[in-house]
């Protein structure tokens, strides 16, 4: 059990799938959670402070849940524009489930819940969301922004939110100063910082 992490591809404690009322676009909603999962038994804060500081997402187009755990961008991003292709994308297979599971519950067609590895190549993105895994590690974390990041599309911007307490100054600077984005703080509230990522004018 020691190693059954959010981050754990197949989690191995029992999944006491549950049911939360949670307000997500405006609207409240029921969702079904599960342990072996991010912030199984509420909307935790950090999501809560990105999804209200985020513009209205694309109405068209590939965006992107870096990290879904359970949904709640990927539900937000689907509710918001109807219209547009939403990846939620995550390790955890059983997060993927109960994305597949709500995202049927509110009667969205538009959430494709997959690993990593199952979103096409050529696929580019209007915008990235994302409350990303910090646990994983700088080594694992930057790997994986290094890899989905630059895949925005050029006028796209990807909005992160990271604690302060976890590392969100020095983050900012390695997506500056490694992958050349154009970094903006865009919100700080209850401890966590809101940065906001977008490929380089220059």
């Amino acid at each position: 059990m020691g190693s059954d992490h959010y981050f754990s591809s197949s989690p191995r404690s029992t999944a006491a799938a549950r049911t939360i009322r949670v307000r997500l676009a405006d609207r409240e909603v029921d969702v079904v959670t599960a342990a072996g999962v991010f912030s199984p038994e509420h909307l935790d804060e950090g999501t809560r402070i990105l999804l209200d500081s985020v513009p209205t997402p694309p109405a068209a187009g590939h965006v992107l849940d870096l990290g879904a755990g359970w949904g709640p961008i990927a539900l937000t991003l689907g509710l918001r524009s109807p219209d547009a292709t939403v990846w939620a994308v995550d390790v955890n297979e059983r997060a993927l489930e109960l994305v597949r599971r709500n995202a049927s519950r509110l009667g969205l067609h538009n959430v494709n819940a997959v690993l990593p590895g199952d979103v096409p190549d050529g696929v580019t993105f209007r915008t990235i969301w994302s409350n990303p895994p910090i646990r994983v590690g700088k080594a694992e974390l930057h790997a994986m922004l290094a890899h989905w990041l630059p895949r925005l599309d050029d006028d796209a911007t990807a909005w992160l939110v990271v604690a302060k307490h976890l590392g969100a100054e020095s983050l900012q600077r390695w997506l500056a100063d490694d992958l050349g984005l154009d970094v903006e703080r865009a919100a700080n509230s209850k401890g966590f910082r809101v940065l906001a990522a977008s490929p380089s004018a220059g």
